[in-house]
């Protein structure tokens, strides 16, 4: 059961704005969400329905929508 990844603009011009090293890791980190959506060291976000990854010193912030089988990428920056 592999879930489709979305990823919105917002989050898609800090992915490339970040330096080499660290774009590979998180675009592995994101990827990564399709099989497993939920890996350890997630967090669920209070007062919205998001969770949060950490990759480094970076955070990426996504919904997950079991029902449809997809993930939106909302936000990642800088922690």
């Amino acid at each position: 059961m592999s879930y489709e990844i979305s990823i919105l603009r917002r989050a898609c011009k800090e992915l490339t704005k970040l330096p080499e090293k660290e774009y590979k890791k998180v675009k592995a980190a994101i990827n990564n969400l399709a099989v497993n959506p939920r890996p350890s060291g997630c967090k669920k976000l209070k007062g919205r329905l998001a969770w949060r990854i950490r990759v480094g010193d970076y955070r990426v912030i996504y919904e997950i929508s079991d029902q449809k089988l997809t993930i939106l990428v909302v936000d990642l920056g800088h922690r």
